[in-house]
């Protein structure tokens, strides 16, 4: 084909094409061709002869295109078709749904290009759903991946929660390398290790008097054997005999050994009757334990205390402060701190707890402190003593006898006027309280004032009144 009989090309690189042909190329060159007129309507279609997957469109000719696109898609082609009226074609593709009487969508890119044809333009787009169904099995595979990584971080929290309560020592030994691939707090306090030293450490390095490969065999012979019993070993740090009880199984293509840690002298560790009875109280009895460290953070307390303050959840309370649940917070928790540390003992320390509600229970508090190197603390038992009150005061009420201070009492009336004798014993007792108060606080005078609910200076008349304002808590 030729122009004024010499030139094939029209412009430098393009050549001119016959009309019969340009359909057939167009079709190749692109998934689906559309022609738009000026107003929106679709003048032609053309599907590529080799994708039979949009079947047959040419009931979209002379209708607008708007009826074959999606919601979404609708204001997307309006605003390129506009741009493109006004004279500048849109350099970037634009993605469009398609939808044909609601039955399938599907996505295609669209460039826009003139073809000297009035204002209508031609569209060469590109089907996407290759691309989509591409993505949406990348997304599905990516679902899979971490729902499988979610199961075994699930698994491997339970894992470390067994390990971390059971009460035998356990330790996991590779059988091809010899090396301890996990092990529990237990195992390695018997062995004389920190945890984090035992993971990785060669098993037989751990034993003075058994070689790797001796005990590899051993260990191993023991598990092909019914009857066989426990391997016997001596710790090489802490020169004890143990009892290894292995297990072989396979995990990732690799033997493991699982071998429980015990005592030559019990064997089957019995489990310790005073410390079963102490953990049976602990949870069964009515009276609210605490046990807390020297700063007063909660470690850990019953259901009766939980009863008491009105926590739903036992997380709300450990790693607090004890300070947070005392009416007089700070005071009262520093008195229970300091006696303890001081004396070892408080007897009958009258307080009250106080709930998030506000509501106050009264509450008489004996404190222990536990003497232990490794994870020392106070332990605290509160009994809530709201329904003794009224016993107690029915029964003074009724009481025909009185402990011998009330009989020196009663030895002065006719002696004394019942006011005199009112303000002799009313002095007394409160000469006492205050005594009781200092000491307890250790001569904390601020202290001191909070817990008998007197102001600082209040207290400082009283001390001066009864030669206690020198004295040395």
């Amino acid at each position: 084909m030729t122009t004024g009989g010499s030139n094939f090309w029209t412009s430098g690189s393009v050549p001119l094409i016959e009309p019969e042909f340009l359909s057939s190329i167009i079709g190749a060159a692109s998934d689906i061709a559309l022609v738009v007129s000026a107003e929106g309507l679709i003048l032609s279609v053309v599907i590529n002869s080799q994708d039979d997957s949009f079947g047959n469109l040419n009931h979209w000719e002379g209708r607008p295109v708007v009826e074959f696109l999606t919601e979404d898609s609708i204001n997307k082609f309006q605003l390129a078709h506009s741009a493109y009226l006004d004279g500048g074609v849109p350099r970037k593709s634009i993605e469009l749904n398609h939808a044909d009487n609601a039955v399938w969508q599907y996505p295609v890119r669209y460039t826009f290009h003139r073809f000297g044809h009035e204002d209508a333009v031609l569209l060469l787009g590109r089907d996407l759903r290759p691309i989509a169904e591409t993505q949406q099995q990348l997304v599905q595979a990516q679902i899979a991946l971490e729902q499988g990584y979610e199961v075994k971080r699930e698994f491997d929290a339970r894992y470390r929660v067994v390990m971390a309560n059971v009460d035998d020592a356990v330790v996991f030994v590779s059988v091809q390398t010899g090396r301890v691939e996990d092990a529990n707090d237990r195992a390695a306090a018997l062995l004389g290790l920190k945890p984090e030293a035992l993971s990785g450490a060669t098993f037989a390095t751990l034993f003075s008097d058994r070689s790797g490969s001796e005990l590899t065999e051993s260990l191993m012979n023991s598990t092909l054997s019914d009857d066989a019993g426990p391997v016997t070993v001596r710790v090489t740090r802490t020169r004890e005999r143990l009892l290894l009880h292995p297990v072989v199984f396979r995990a990732a293509g690799q033997r493991v050994l699982m071998c429980r840690l015990t005592g030559e002298d019990t064997g089957t560790a019995a489990p310790d009757a005073t410390s079963s009875h102490a953990a049976a109280l602990f949870r069964g009895t009515s009276d609210a334990i605490v046990f807390m460290d020297g700063r007063g953070t909660v470690l850990s307390v019953n259901d009766a205390f939980q009863d008491l303050i009105g926590a739903a959840h036992l997380s709300d309370v450990v790693g607090g402060s004890l300070s947070d649940y005392l009416t007089r917070g700070q005071i009262d928790l520093g008195v229970l701190l300091e006696n303890a540390g001081r004396t070892g003992q408080v007897r009958l320390y009258a307080t009250k707890l106080v709930n998030d509600l506000g509501a106050r229970v009264p509450v008489e508090v004996s404190a222990t402190r536990l003497e232990n190197s490794e994870a020392p603390a106070i332990a605290l038992i509160m009994r809530d003593v709201s329904r003794l009150e009224g016993v107690r005061k029915a029964e003074s009420g009724s009481s025909t006898t009185l402990p011998d201070p009330g009989r020196n009492v009663m030895e002065l009336v006719g002696s004394a006027s019942l006011k005199d004798i009112v303000a002799e014993t009313t002095d007394v007792v409160e000469k006492m309280c205050i005594e009781t108060a200092v000491n307890l606080t250790r001569n904390n005078r601020v202290a001191a004032a909070e817990m008998l609910g007197l102001s600082r200076q209040s207290l400082y008349v009283k001390l001066r009144k009864y030669g206690l304002l020198s004295k040395d808590g």
